[in-house]
C-alpha cells in the first residue's frame, strides 16, 4: 500500500516538470531566424549611440568645460588685473519716442566677448561650442545694466534669446537679444522745429574699473544699425558710439558705453495739423475789417469764432506735450496768431466805439433825428446789409426834422420813391457796393487791411528764419 502511493506520488511530480524542462529547452535553443534578427538590432542601436552622442552630452560639457573644478562666482583672473570686456550692439529697432513721458524704447542685440581661462577645453578640430540659456546660471558672465532705463526685459519667444558660445582657448562670445525703454532728456524749446540727442549707456554694476574694464569691441565700427529703421516723428540723423567714466561717491569709478543717435523731428506733420490752421485763421479775422461797420452780428460772431478756434489749438498741441516750464517754438507762433486774432476783435470794438462817438457830434451840429427815423434806418441796415447815412436818407426822402407831421410825411415819400434808387443799385451793383463800403468804412478798418497783413508776414518771415 505504502509503495503503491509512493508511485503515484513520483509519477505527478514528473508529468508537472517535463513541460518547463522543454520550454527552458526551446529557450536555450532558439530559432536561427529570430537570433539574427536579435543580433541585427543590437548592432543598430549601438551605432545610433555612436552617431547621436547628445544622450550623454550633460555629462561631458560639464567634464570637457571643468564646471564642477571651479569656483565660477569669483570672476576670472580674480586678484590681478581688470578683465576686459568688449561689447558689440547691432540695433534692430526703435519702436517709440514719447515725448510726454521723455524717453524711447529700443531693441537690439548685445554682445560680450571677454576670455575666461577656466573653460578652456582640449579640441582636436578647434571648434568652439555653443550652448543655450542653461548653462549661464552656471558660469561668470559681465553684470551689465542701462543706466538710467525705465524697463528692460530679455526676450523669451520660444525659448530665452540668449546664446553662449566657448572657444577651445577660453574666449567666450556671450549674445543677448534685449528690449529696453531708457530716460532721454530732451529740449523742447525749439519744438516742433527741433533735433533731440539720446543716449543709452552701459555699465557694470558691481565690478569697478578695478575688476572689469569694458570697451568697444571694434571701435566706431562696434554698433551696425539695420537700414530699414525707421521712425513716424523723426529722421535718424547719426548713430555713434562712445565711452566714458562714471564715479559714485561710495564705490568708485566705472566703465562707461554710450549709445549715441540724433533724431530730428518731421515738421510737414506739424505744418498741415499746426501752423496752417492757425494761419487760416489769422486771415480769417482780417475778413471783418472789409465787412461794413454797422453790421454788429457778422463782425462779432467772426471774432468770436477765431478766438474759440485758436484756443481749441493751442489746448490741443499742449494736451500732447509734456508740462515744460519755458516757452516752446510752437507756443511763441501759436500765442502771436491767437494775438493778432484778439486784436481784430477789439479794432471793431474801437470802430464801433469812435462811430458812436462820431454819429453824436454828427448829430449835435445837424439836430436831433426823430426815434421813428433811427428805427427805420437800422431795420433798412439788417434787411440790406449795408448802412444808410443819415444826410442821404434826408436828401432822399425830403423830409424835415421840424416836427413830427413832416417826418411821418417824409417816411412815407421815402417809401413811395425807394423803388428807383434799387433798380439803379440793381444795374450797377459792384459800384454801388464799394461806394457803400468806402463811404460808411471807418479810417481804422482802412489802415487795418494794411496794417496787420504786413505784421503778420513779418513776424512769419523772422520766425521761420530763426527756427528753422
Amino acid at each position: 500500500m505504502i509503495l503503491a502511493s509512493r508511485l503515484v506520488f513520483f509519477t505527478c511530480v514528473w508529468i508537472t516538470l517535463m513541460p518547463n524542462a522543454s520550454a527552458v529547452a526551446e529557450i536555450k535553443t532558439p530559432h536561427p531566424r529570430c537570433s539574427s534578427s536579435m543580433e541585427q538590432t543590437r548592432k543598430q542601436e549601438s551605432r545610433m549611440r555612436k552617431e547621436d552622442s547628445t544622450k550623454v552630452w550633460p555629462l561631458k560639457y560639464k567634464q570637457i568645460l571643468h564646471i564642477e573644478d571651479h569656483d565660477f562666482a569669483m570672476r576670472p583672473g580674480f586678484g590681478g588685473s581688470p578683465v576686459p570686456v568688449g561689447i558689440d550692439v547691432q540695433v534692430e529697432s526703435i519702436d517709440s519716442i514719447s515725448e510726454v513721458d521723455m524717453d524711447f524704447t529700443m531693441t537690439f542685440y548685445l554682445r560680450h566677448y571677454w576670455k575666461d581661462e577656466r573653460l578652456a577645453f582640449p579640441s582636436k578640430t578647434n571648434k568652439s561650442m555653443t550652448f543655450d540659456h542653461r548653462l549661464i546660471k552656471k558660469i561668470w558672465v559681465p553684470d551689465i545694466f542701462f543706466v538710467h532705463s525705465k524697463r528692460s526685459f530679455i526676450h523669451d519667444t520660444t525659448v530665452e534669446n540668449i546664446m553662449l558660445r566657448v572657444h577651445p582657448d577660453g574666449n567666450v562670445l556671450f549674445s543677448v537679444r534685449i528690449t529696453v525703454s531708457a530716460m532721454c532728456f530732451m529740449d523742447f524749446s525749439r519744438f516742433p522745429l527741433d533735433t533731440q540727442n539720446c543716449s543709452l549707456e552701459l555699465e557694470s554694476y558691481a565690478y569697478n574699473e578695478e575688476d572689469l574694464m569694458l570697451y568697444w569691441k571694434h571701435g566706431n565700427k562696434s554698433l551696425n544699425t539695420d537700414e530699414h529703421i525707421s521712425l513716424s516723428q523723426f529722421f535718424i540723423e547719426e548713430f555713434s558710439a562712445s565711452s566714458g567714466f562714471a564715479f559714485y561717491s561710495s564705490t568708485g569709478w566705472y566703465n562707461r558705453l554710450l549709445i549715441n543717435f540724433v533724431l530730428r523731428r518731421h515738421i510737414f506733420f506739424f505744418v498741415l495739423q499746426t501752423y496752417f490752421p492757425a494761419m487760416l485763421m489769422v486771415m480769417l479775422s482780417w475778413v471783418s475789417f472789409w465787412i461794413d461797420r454797422r453790421a454788429v452780428p457778422a463782425r462779432v460772431s467772426l471774432g468770436i469764432t477765431t478766438v474759440l478756434t485758436m484756443s481749441t489749438i493751442l489746448s490741443g498741441v499742449s494736451a500732447s506735450m509734456p508740462q515744460v516750464s519755458y516757452i516752446k517754438a510752437v507756443d511763441v507762433y501759436l500765442w502771436v496768431s491767437s494775438l493778432f486774432v484778439f486784436l481784430s476783435v477789439i479794432e471793431y470794438a474801437a470802430v464801433n466805439y469812435l462811430t458812436t462817438v462820431e454819429e453824436r457830434k454828427r448829430f449835435k451840429k445837424t439836430g436831433k433825428i426823430s426815434r421813428m427815423y433811427s428805427i427805420e434806418a437800422t431795420e433798412a441796415m439788417a434787411f440790406d446789409g449795408c448802412y444808410h447815412d443819415c444826410k442821404t436818407d434826408m436828401d432822399q426822402t425830403s423830409f424835415s426834422l421840424h416836427s413830427e407831421e413832416d417826418a411821418l410825411q417824409g417816411r412815407c415819400i421815402g417809401h413811395l420813391s425807394a423803388d428807383s434808387p434799387r433798380i439803379k443799385r440793381r444795374k450797377s451793383l459792384g459800384e454801388q457796393v464799394g461806394r457803400i463800403i468806402l463811404e460808411n468804412n471807418h479810417v481804422i478798418d482802412t489802415y487795418s487791411r494794411i496794417l496787420f497783413p504786413t505784421v503778420y508776414i513779418t513776424f512769419n518771415l523772422f520766425y521761420w528764419s530763426i527756427y528753422v
